[in-house]
């Protein structure tokens, strides 16, 4: 999803020993009992929370599915801040402020992002199941309305991609995206407000690298930010399980241990240490991307996110990966410079996007519609 930042460095082996090692007995009983506990089926779940949709007949059964395709869009860390109301012929998308993130997101930016991308999957999926939508945007009121009236299905890659998209946080392969490709990205349809600026060439990288750099240092230097991400994280598959939502450490790379291993290795992530492993990261990728908006509100953010999930839906049809490096947004001092040294004029920064070719990572789970549903 679109967790905030690459979460944490992988952790290498020898580090993992250690922290076992201090843990003693407990703790790797702990490790082994999750990891090969045959009674907890983590990718039954995963598999059962990114089922293709299935097209019904049922007018109740079909708002579901669209509500369950909502739930696969890209949101913070994972957190999953919405709730969905139903009526006959209308589904309305509300912020649930339960599962806000207060130090990383203050002003509820990336939430409303969240919500945008979780409408641009509904959309999306409305179209495809013979609907034709029509969407009433948080101007006035604190929440989105989607009228459905029905329609000629339109089917697409995207509505084919929305069940394989994921943010994938691991190194990529280095390699340039092929120039058809990149075209197809650079003309991506935009909303009104929203453009994109890419960063292909080594030196935009690097600046681009330079300032997630100054985010890194900044956000792991504050011990808020560290309890807020800490929470948000699932350590092994129980935790996951349990949740349904959060930060999977199998989903970064990392192994699965016990909560207190993980707890104490990413409180004691040095913040030079997470800045070295986004650098290797982002200079593995084909390229970074922007998004920006004129404004800064609501709808602007909805906007944002509709974007960004039309652009990784697109980049999935394609075979490339993505992930989110947001930490000069993030950071309230950096955005205005991030913003300046990346030539957006008055635009906004609100995204920043890493892509490239690199195998796929599990999957990340989603509370199902029911939990969801006003």
């Amino acid at each position: 999803m679109m967790n905030k930042s690459e979460s944490r460095p992988m952790m290498s082996r020898r580090d993992f020993l250690k922290l076992l090692a201090v843990g003693g007995v407990t703790a790797t009983g702990g490790y082994l009992l999750s990891e090969y506990a045959p009674w907890l089926d983590y990718n039954q779940q995963a598999d059962q929370t990114w089922k293709p949709f299935e097209m019904t007949s049922t007018s109740s059964t079909q708002m579901r599915e669209l509500v369950h395709y909502a739930t696969l869009a890209a949101n913070g860390h994972n957190t999953q801040p919405w709730k969905f109301a139903l009526t006959d012929n209308a589904i309305e998308i509300r912020p649930d402020y339960s599962r806000e993130l207060s130090v990383v997101d203050p002003d509820h930016r990336e939430l409303w992002i969240s919500l945008g991308c979780a409408l641009e999957n509904l959309l999306i999926a409305a179209r495809a199941s013979g609907f034709s939508p029509e969407v009433s945007y948080p101007d006035t009121a604190d929440f989105i309305g989607v009228n459905l009236t029905a329609d000629t299905r339109q089917d697409s890659p995207l509505f084919d991609a929305i069940p394989t998209r994921q943010n994938t946080r691991s190194e990529y392969d280095g390699q340039p995206v092929k120039s058809v490709e990149m075209d197809q990205l650079q003309t991506l349809p935009l909303e009104p407000g929203v453009t994109l600026r890419f960063a292909t060439t080594q030196p935009d990288l690097e600046t681009t690298v330079e300032y997630v750099n100054q985010g890194n240092l900044s956000q792991y230097a504050d011990k808020a930010f560290i309890d807020e991400l800490i929470y948000w994280l699932r350590f092994n598959k129980k935790e996951a399980l349990a949740s349904l939502d959060g930060l999977y450490s199998v989903c970064s790379g990392n192994p699965e241990v016990p909560h207190f291993v993980g707890k104490a290795f990413v409180a004691g992530t040095k913040p030079q240490q997470q800045a070295d492993a986004d650098a290797k990261k982002l200079r593995s990728s084909a390229g970074a991307v922007v998004i920006a908006s004129e404004l800064d509100n609501k709808s602007a953010w909805v906007r944002t996110g509709q974007v960004y999930e039309r652009m990784a839906l697109q980049m999935t049809s394609l075979n490339i990966k993505s992930a989110f490096l947001n930490q000069p947004i993030e950071t309230t001092q950096i955005r205005p410079q991030f913003q300046s040294v990346m030539g957006l004029g008055s635009s906004l920064p609100q995204l920043l996007v890493r892509f490239g070719y690199a195998d796929s990572m599990p999957r990340s789970l989603r509370r199902p519609a029911n939990a969801v549903l006003l």
